[in-house]
C-alpha cells in the first residue's frame, strides 16, 4: 500500500496536528496496513473511507498507540485526543447511568464532575436521558453518549470510528451537524470514519482513501468515479450536496 500525494514522504512541519510516515501495521502473517504516510492539518475535518476489511479501524488503533505498528506516528506537542471507537467493550445491560459512565470518565482522568453537564448540553443529551440506564437509550442517544465521553478532558482532536453506526437517517444527519458544530465552536481537528460517501463533501477537507492495497489522501474532488471503482471494486455513487 502507498499513498499517492507527491511520492515523498509527508514533512513534519508546525501546521500539522499529526504526521504520519511509512506506517504498517500486520497481524501475524497478514500485512493490514504498508507504508502509509500522510498528514493532518490543524483544524482539518478528515473522513476515511473503504471497504470492510481495509485497516481503517486499525488505522485508528495505530494513531492512539493501541496496537504495535512499524514507522512513525506523530502527534503535535499538547495533543489531546478524544476517540469514539465503532465498538465499545461493555454491555448494554449493564446496570449504570449513562450519567454514572461519564462520572467514571472524569474520575479515571481526574477531572471536574461538573464538565458532564456541560458536554452533555454540547451533545444535546437531555438530563433525563442521562440519568437512564444505558440499555434504555436509543442509538443516537447512546452514540452522543459516547461523543460526551470523549468530550470529556477537553480534546483538541476527535477521532470517530463509524459514530453514526445504528442511527436511523434523521438521527443520523442530525448527529453529523452536531459533531461538526461542535468542531467549528471548539476549533477540532475531526478524523471520521464512515460508510457514508455523502458526508465527504458535506463536512470533508480531505479524504483517506483505503482499499485495494492503495491509499489515496487529498481534497474530496480527488473521488472520482473510476478511484472510487478502483477502491470498492465496484461501481459507487458519490453526490455532492453542497456544504
Amino acid at each position: 500500500m502507498h499513498t499517492r500525494r507527491g511520492g515523498a514522504l509527508p514533512p513534519f512541519t508546525v501546521p500539522n496536528i499529526l504526521d504520519v510516515a511509512d506506517l504498517s501495521v500486520a497481524f501475524a502473517d497478514a500485512s493490514v496496513l504498508s507504508h502509509l504516510s500522510f498528514s493532518v492539518r490543524t483544524g482539518a475535518s478528515v473522513v476515511v473511507i473503504g471497504p470492510n476489511g481495509a485497516g481503517k479501524t486499525v488505522l485508528f488503533r495505530a494513531l492512539v498507540g493501541a496496537i504495535p505498528f512499524t514507522g512513525e506516528v506523530r502527534w503535535a506537542e499538547g495533543t489531546r485526543i478524544g476517540y469514539v471507537p465503532q465498538k465499545l467493550d461493555i454491555e448494554r445491560d449493564v446496570p449504570i447511568t449513562g450519567r454514572d459512565f461519564l462520572k467514571a470518565r472524569t474520575v479515571i482522568g481526574r477531572g471536574p464532575a461538573s464538565d458532564i453537564s456541560g458536554a452533555l448540553d454540547v451533545v444535546g443529551l437531555s438530563d433525563a436521558a442521562s440519568r437512564r440506564p444505558i440499555g434504555a437509550l436509543s442509538g443516537g442517544q447512546f452514540q452522543r453518549l459516547l461523543i460526551a465521553f470523549a468530550l470529556l478532558g477537553h480534546p483538541t482532536v476527535l477521532l470517530l470510528d463509524e459514530p453514526t453506526a445504528g442511527v436511523d437517517g434523521p438521527g443520523e444527519e442530525r448527529l453529523n451537524e452536531m459533531l461538526h458544530r461542535v468542531q467549528r465552536e471548539r476549533g477540532l481537528t475531526m478524523m471520521t470514519i464512515s460508510h457514508e460517501l455523502t458526508i465527504v463533501h458535506a463536512y470533508a477537507s480531505d479524504v483517506l482513501c483505503l482499499g485495494s492495497g492503495e491509499a489515496h489522501f487529498g481534497p474530496p474532488t480527488m473521488l472520482t468515479p473510476d478511484l472510487l471503482r478502483d477502491v470498492y471494486g465496484a461501481p459507487i455513487a458519490l453526490h455532492d450536496h453542497g456544504r
